[in-house]
């Protein structure tokens, strides 16, 4: 069998839905045998979960390597992220620290196989990707939450710490308070504390909870949301490119062009027109 075939075959093997349904299998499995050996388990229990552990590793090795001599051009294959990110992985696994200084690096390997579902299922991918694309205009989102956090833990701290010096003692303290607060963690005892010295302190809890829990929340998600959108949308582009059919951004272009033209020719005609 020559390379050619070869690499054929393994692509069809990579394509194929059976197996990626059997990787997605073994990766559950894996998640399962970390999950076990966090219990206190008998020693013969341990050992058969040793050597699943092992057999596991073996399976991501050649999952891996079927995945890289199907690769037609071998250097596209290391430009994926995804796919860097595997094979770190399993060459870390396959290293014996097991019984040394670095055992518990080995252990938290084995715990990130489980990410490896991320690099196998499609929608998880683009999931992940939409988050990422989004983290720029989430950032300036944040930014602004902690500017009004910050205010409103200076507000609190100045207002609220001779009520309570547990929850408003300095502005860092403070904020933490406000953490539990917007996370309606009990967030009524500690309006209730301040409201028997300060009456009209809810209204300090309720704009605060309004502007962080309700309105940067949703801006939140609405950012991600889009950016999930312009994701399927670049999706859609590909695979209408791929099938030999106009994207929806050239049909877009080519409809401003014919209406262009249409209004260049209406332009002519009333030049022409007798007056």
């Amino acid at each position: 069998m020559n390379t050619q075939t070869l690499q054929k075959t393994f692509l069809r093997i990579r394509s194929n839905k059976a197996f990626e349904l059997f990787v997605i299998g073994v990766i559950i499995f894996s998640a399962l045998v970390v999950g076990a050996k966090t219990y206190d388990v008998n020693p013969s229990l341990l050992r058969l979960i040793g050597w699943m552990d092992h057999g596991i590793t073996a399976i991501f090795l050649a999952e891996i390597t079927i995945r890289f001599i199907g690769e037609e051009h071998k250097k596209n294959f290391f430009k994926q992220p995804w796919n860097i990110f595997d094979t770190l992985i399993v060459v870390v696994s396959l290293i014996p620290i097991d019984n040394s200084d670095m055992a518990l690096v080995g252990r938290l390997v084995r715990v990130f196989r489980v990410l490896r579902m991320v690099s196998i299922i499609p929608e998880l991918r683009l999931l992940l990707n939409s988050l990422m694309r989004a983290l720029p205009q989430l950032g300036y989102v944040i930014l602004l939450m902690f500017i009004i956090f910050y205010i409103y833990a200076a507000i609190g701290s100045t207002l609220f710490a001779r009520i309570n010096p547990y929850l408003w003692e300095d502005i860092s303290i403070a904020m933490l308070t406000l953490f539990r607060v917007m996370t309606f963690e009990d967030w009524t005892d500690v309006m209730y504390e301040t409201m028997e010295v300060y009456p009209f302190s809810w209204f300090y809890y309720l704009s605060f909870i309004f502007l962080t829990a309700f309105a940067f929340l949703n801006m939140v998600i609405g950012i991600v949301v889009n950016t999930l959108e312009d994701e399927h949308q670049k999706e859609r582009d590909e695979e209408a490119l791929a099938g030999g059919r106009p994207s929806i951004e050239t049909l877009s272009m080519q409809v401003d062009e014919l209406k262009a033209l249409v209004q260049q020719q209406n332009e002519l005609l009333r030049d022409r027109e007798p007056r």
